[in-house]
């Protein structure tokens, strides 16, 4: 989770004149009652003090001791808020923080390498100043626990996240039977994919699922979250997407909030862990798409760019994949790991929102 991660993306996307087509501001200093939006008092005091504290989830693996650590987690929810108020308040119509989308923190611990939630943060602030429905669009290859967990028990936050079965990876949570709470059933919608899925199930998957909730809920604003740790290259997880299925995901993500909330869109980052070949040209790929300026996956990456990187670099934006996807509505193969997981989603969480799972 290093801010190299982030430099690395931004110099790339700088590199191909992506960031000629948007707005760069610097983030505003942190805010932190903004914070208490979602998290609790004494941890939010916990971690200020920077000590070992086990009970917060502070010291460990995942989240150990890290100079300046509050401040730091605490500005990331403070950008994540900035975008979401340009683009609230009519000022752009969309707006990333890569920086963000630490989705596994909890209200009252760190989880994930995650120590405060700024998508949930986000969205808080955007229900306390008008925004009535809200669309959360998680793909990171790990649950979207913490955002989950937040806004469960509530009818005006939709939750959906398309990762990695948990009975294979980190957080352990994201079953297609997590529908929501008792006065929010259908509100969590979790697509739990095998081990192995590329582009082709992937996309498929989302297609199956994603655009018939979200159409059914008709939020205000979208927010969605792009970890990049989904990509083939990952060290920590086992999917096999390239990076030219994950410009797919951006532009079904993209169209749908063209076509329900006029454009308005927040887009964060999230996880990844193969910088050079996953994380820089998958951000960079989103920022095109937010930007109306898409960067065709031909592209060949400047030749500055990757010298200081020799062999390990990239020589252009795709991975030679055509994205391409059979519609689950054409038929499911009930052999299919894929289609088992897409089947089990829609019937879990469909007719609690009037839909009909069944797509024949």
């Amino acid at each position: 989770m290093s801010p190299g991660r982030v430099r690395l993306a931004m110099s790339l996307a700088e590199a191909l004149g992506v960031l000629e087509h948007l707005q760069v501001v610097e983030p505003e200093p942190a805010v932190d009652e903004l914070l208490s939006l979602v998290h609790d008092a004494d941890y939010i005091e916990a971690v200020r003090r920077q000590e070992t504290a086990p009970a917060y989830g502070i010291g460990t693996t995942d989240n150990p001791l890290v100079e300046g650590m509050h401040e730091r987690a605490s500005q990331v929810c403070t950008a994540t808020v900035q975008a979401a108020r340009s683009v609230w308040s009519g000022e752009v119509r969309a707006a990333a923080n890569i920086s963000g989308g630490l989705h596994h923190a909890m209200p009252s611990c760190t989880s994930g390498f995650c120590v405060y939630n700024d998508p949930a943060v986000g969205i808080r602030w955007l229900q306390r100043n008008g925004a009535r429905r809200i669309a959360y669009i998680d793909l990171d290859a790990h649950h979207g626990d913490g955002v989950q967990e937040v806004f469960w028990d509530d009818p005006d936050v939709l939750t959906v996240s398309l990762h990695e079965s948990p009975m294979h990876l980190f957080p352990g949570t994201g079953f297609a039977t997590e529908v929501g709470g008792a006065s929010a059933r259908g509100s969590a919608v979790n697509v739990a994919l095998p081990p192995g899925t590329g582009d082709a199930g992937w996309l498929r998957a989302f297609d199956a699922v994603v655009p018939a909730v979200v159409r059914a809920f008709g939020p205000d604003i979208v927010v969605s979250q792009h970890g990049c740790d989904t990509h083939r290259t990952d060290p920590l997880t086992d999917l096999e997407l390239t990076v030219d299925g994950m410009l797919a995901s951006y532009r079904m993500v993209h169209a749908l909030a063209e076509e329900l909330t006029e454009g308005r869109w927040v887009a964060v980052g999230g996880g990844g862990y193969s910088p050079l070949q996953g994380v820089a040209r998958a951000w960079t790929h989103l920022l095109g798409v937010l930007s109306g300026h898409p960067v065709p996956t031909a592209t060949e990456i400047p030749t500055s760019w990757r010298e200081p990187f020799d062999d390990l670099a990239p020589a252009t934006m795709g991975d030679g994949s055509d994205a391409s996807f059979t519609p689950f509505a054409q038929g499911m193969d009930p052999e299919s790991a894929v289609d088992q997981a897409i089947q089990a989603t829609r019937r879990a969480v469909f007719p609690e929102l009037g839909l009909d799972p069944d797509p024949y």
